[in-house]
């Protein structure tokens, strides 16, 4: 959720804004993009390299991004009308697919990532990414978990929150094969769904997420795009750091119509850099969340 008391006002538009992310989060890497696209200056704060910084999102209340903050009044980045009230622009919304259209997205990236998790050599699953203790075995992981966590509130009326989103797999989950058939449980689950209960679904309710007072419309946009921006990570990891070329990539034309940065990786950090840690960040490492 957002504080968004006294955003807009003079005194608080007099304060600086400041944008604070983590490298490879599709959500920051979306939040930085859109202010940079409406002319507002801002403070870029990487939480993981600025104690301070993530000494100050602490102080909001809060241990997670992306978070657009001007003194106490803050958003959650992945609300970008929440964002516009604490930058200080007027944000119309956009236009968003037909929930058919965003779930025939949804099942293509599923089945993309499935691909390409099959090209990663076993030996190289638990090589670290570039600028974030996230191993590539975490990152496929993540794509099929966003999807299953949007199952688990549509179906089970389950929380939906920042932890349940968190690219840590499950202890019994050790094998490239387990990981596979995660993504074809999921990929079946939400088509199972879709038939079943997705066609007539009130998409217009509330999404009831931890993330801010959206519809579950937008919940299932954001379920495509998040899940779509990883997979783009995959493939672009691919092809920069095993030199493989993606089976059948999925393409711009393929995700035309969802709402993904125009980077793929960050707009500030290169994926050309090492890896960020010599391990993965686990539950007792983690920094945020």
């Amino acid at each position: 959720m957002s504080q968004l008391e006294g955003a807009g006002t003079p005194e608080n538009l007099a304060l600086p804004l400041k944008l604070y992310w983590q490298p490879g989060c599709s959500s920051c890497l979306k939040m930085k993009e859109f202010v940079l696209e409406h002319g507002v200056p801002f403070e870029s704060v990487n939480v993981l390299e600025d104690d301070a910084g993530f000494a100050e999102l602490q102080e909001l209340g809060v241990r997670m991004v992306p978070i657009a903050a001007r003194g106490t009044v803050w958003a959650n980045g992945a609300v970008f009308r929440d964002v516009a009230a604490v930058a200080g622009f007027d944000y119309g919304g956009q236009q968003m697919l037909a929930p058919e259209a965003l779930k025939d997205k949804v099942l293509m990236i599923l089945d993309g990532a499935a691909r390409y998790l099959e090209q990663i050599p076993d030996d190289q699953l638990d090589v670290i990414l570039p600028g974030r203790p996230r191993s590539y075995r975490q990152l496929a992981y993540h794509v099929f978990d966003i999807p299953k966590v949007f199952l688990d509130r549509v179906e089970y009326d389950a929380p939906y929150t920042y932890e349940a989103l968190k690219s840590i797999l499950p202890d019994d989950m050790t094998s490239k094969a387990d990981l596979l058939a995660y993504g074809r449980d999921t990929r079946a689950r939400f088509a199972e769904w879709w038939v079943r209960d997705g066609a007539t679904t009130d998409f217009t309710q509330p999404g009831k997420v931890y993330y801010g007072e959206v519809s579950l419309h937008e919940v299932l946009e954001r379920t495509g795009w998040h899940s779509g921006q990883h997979t783009r990570q995959i493939m672009l990891m691919l092809r920069e750091k095993l030199g493989i070329e993606p089976d059948v990539p999925i393409s711009d034309d393929d995700l035309m119509g969802l709402p993904l940065p125009k980077h793929v990786w960050d707009n500030e950090r290169s994926f050309n850099e090492g890896s960020y840690t010599d391990e993965a960040e686990n539950w007792e490492t983690a920094k945020t969340g």
